[in-house]
């Protein structure tokens, strides 16, 4: 059974990734192939994280059941 989006707006993970985007914080997302990704998070939703690369402004959809950790900087 998987929880509403609303229901998991309730959650402190969930709501510790909202306060990353609204304070467009840089984070690292390391993923559990060991590949790590550094940039901004755009927005989040009940399957994915988008990763804004400060870099080059390219975006990427990460699963969330791909990330190992995120850590701003």
């Amino acid at each position: 059974m998987s929880l509403s989006v609303e229901a998991e707006a309730g959650l402190p993970s969930i709501r510790q990734i909202l306060k990353l985007i609204r304070e467009s914080k840089e984070v690292e997302v390391k993923l559990m192939t060991n590949d790590q990704l550094h940039g901004k998070m755009l927005w989040q939703d009940a399957n994915c994280i988008c990763l804004e690369n400060s870099n080059d402004h390219q975006q990427t959809l990460i699963w969330r059941q791909a990330i190992a950790y995120v850590k701003p900087h």
